[in-house]
This record gives structure tokens, C-alpha cells and sequence, in this order.
């Protein structure tokens, strides 16, 4: 079973305004509301690849019923703890430029965090968890890695999708996949990177640091997949972008998805490359035909 953590979920409301006048009034265009949190993204795009999976994480209030109800109109398992705040609502405002305005998420007490800790005590060998996003302040810094010991002390593999501090201090427990996009791995590492050699080198510190593979995307440059002593890379099919929210969300659960199915690497690698390019190309997430549409049109080679 692949379990995705989202610790801070949301509902994203997206709002398209023609031409955005600040301190006046604007009518929208169209809006949309999604169930939002990485970890929710991966779940559901997982579900459309037909991977069984399990979400799991807090949520709040009416808009943790409004993300509940939309998992279960997709038939997505979840075992989400219940808090008494509610889950946060994140604005999307589009306008030309994309604008975003997130919420800070709800204050999770100790009582509620030891709840989610204890839906990870039954894991096994065969099981993935994927830990994905931003830990609300009220958990402390050290929540992933209360995580991580769980799934370790019950030999679980797992995937961490987050930056910084925590990102680093998950590295030495070896990961199964962490996936920087090419400004994140320059981030972590506090460089400027202008090449791909040099997302190479740095992609293998993250090998060296404790992961078992890096998969670091590069926008219209496709993706680089580093393991063991191999580099590969990835064209990034042609398309209209759409939609900024997920892509590497996608990438993540076409990846684990695919891998945990066949165990084959490099197939894994082209369906994460499919997976978020169907996702940039659409107004939601990827959906499976498109997912499978673009398979077709991505070519791998070795580096």
C-alpha cells in the first residue's frame, strides 16, 4: 500500500480576473475549487493510474468535510485525523500573472498529532509513505521526522517531498526518492546553478547525503533521474501550460506509482515525466488518458 501524508491540506480557490484593478471591484471570469495539499495531489493522481493508495493527514472544520467528500466522489481510501480548526483555504488569483495567497492551516494540538502517528504503527515492508508539503508551525520542526522513525522502526520505504532543514535531516535516513525541481537543489545547497552538469553534481550530493534517487525537474528542460552511478534524462513533451499547482506532485506519484507496479526505473521515470507534464497541461491533475498520451512522446537517455 502506498500511504501520502499531507499535514497541511487546503482548498485551493482559483480565481481568474481579466484585468485586476487593486481597491476597486472586480468581477471574476471563472473560479474553481479544488481539494489542494501535495500529498492530497498525489493521492489522487495515483488513483487515476490505478495505484491503490491511502491518504492520510488532519483535517478541519466545513472545508476539511469539502476536501473529505471530494476523496470519497473519486473512490480515494483516507484515514484523515479530525482537528478542531479548520483546514486552511488558499487563493490562486490569476490576472496576467499568477498571485497566490495561502493560508497559514490550523493549530494541530498534541493529542491530534499522536492520532496520525498512530495510523502508521501497522506499516510493513510493502508499504510506501510519501510525505509531501509544509508542516503547520504548531507541530515543530521535528514532525517529519517523528514520521520517518515510524516507518523506519517498521521497514517502510518513503519519499519526501520538502525543502530545507527538513529535507536535510531526512537525507540520512535514505529515502527511497526526493524530487527538487533544478531552484530548490540550489536552494538546499545555497549556490547558483546554471548548468545541467552542475545539476548533476549537485543532484549526487543528494545521493551521497542518503537517497536511493533523485528525480530533479527542470521546467521546459525536462528532468534529470540520478541513481547509483547513472544519469538519465528526460525530454519534456510539448504542450500549453495551464496550471502551475501539482506538476511535481504528479511527477512524484507517477514515479512511486509506476515503480511500485512494475519495478522497473526507468519506465517509472517516464510515467513521472508524463504524469506532471499532463498536469501543467491541464486546468486539475493529470487524468489517466493523458497521462498515457504523453507517455508516448517521451524519450530517455542516458547522460
Amino acid at each position: 500500500m502506498i500511504y501520502t501524508v499531507t499535514l497541511n491540506p487546503s482548498i485551493d480557490y482559483i480565481v481568474e480576473v481579466e484585468d485586476l484593478k487593486l481597491g476597486e471591484l472586480n468581477r471574476m471570469t471563472r473560479d474553481l475549487k479544488l481539494p489542494g495539499g501535495k500529498g492530497i495531489n498525489v493521492s489522487r493522481v495515483l488513483n487515476q493510474l490505478g495505484v491503490q493508495n491511502k491518504a492520510i493527514g488532519f483535517l478541519g472544520g466545513f472545508t476539511g468535510r469539502y476536501i473529505n467528500d471530494w476523496l470519497s466522489k473519486e473512490s480515494i481510501l483516507s484515514d484523515f485525523v479530525f482537528v478542531a480548526d479548520d483546514t486552511r483555504i488558499n487563493i490562486k488569483l490569476k490576472s496576467g500573472q499568477e498571485t497566490e495567497i495561502n493560508g497559514s492551516g490550523p493549530i494541530i494540538r498534541e493529542t491530534e498529532a499522536e492520532a496520525l502517528l498512530q495510523k502508521l504503527v501497522k506499516l510493513s515492508a510493502d508499504d510506501i509513505v510519501i510525505l509531501s508539503g509544509s508542516v503547520p508551525p504548531s507541530l515543530g520542526e521535528d514532525f517529519y521526522e517523528r514520521l520517518i522513525s515510524v516507518c523506519k522502526q517498521n521497514k517502510a520505504e518513503f519519499v519526501i517531498d520538502t525543502t530545507g532543514m527538513a529535507l536535510q535531516k531526512a537525507l540520512i535516513h535514505q529515502p527511497l526518492l526526493v524530487k527538487p525541481n533544478h531552484h530548490e537543489l540550489a536552494e538546499l545547497f545555497g549556490v547558483t546553478i546554471n548548468s545541467r552538469e552542475e545539476i548533476i553534481v549537485y543532484g549526487r550530493k543528494l545521493l551521497e547525503a542518503g537517497a536511493k534517487h533523485v528525480l530533479v525537474s527542470m521546467a521546459g528542460e525536462g528532468a534529470l533521474f540520478i541513481t547509483g552511478n547513472k544519469v538519465y534524462h528526460a525530454n519534456a513533451p510539448e504542450g500549453i501550460v495551464k496550471n502551475s499547482v501539482g506538476a511535481g506532485d504528479s511527477m512524484i506519484a507517477g514515479f512511486v506509482g509506476t515503480l511500485s507496479l512494475t519495478g522497473d526505473l526507468l519506465e517509472a521515470f517516464r510515467a513521472g515525466v508524463a504524469s506532471g507534464s499532463a498536469t501543467a497541461f491541464s486546468d486539475d491533475l493529470a487524468d489517466q488518458e493523458h497521462i498515457e498520451q504523453l507517455q508516448l512522446l517521451i524519450r530517455i537517455s542516458q547522460v
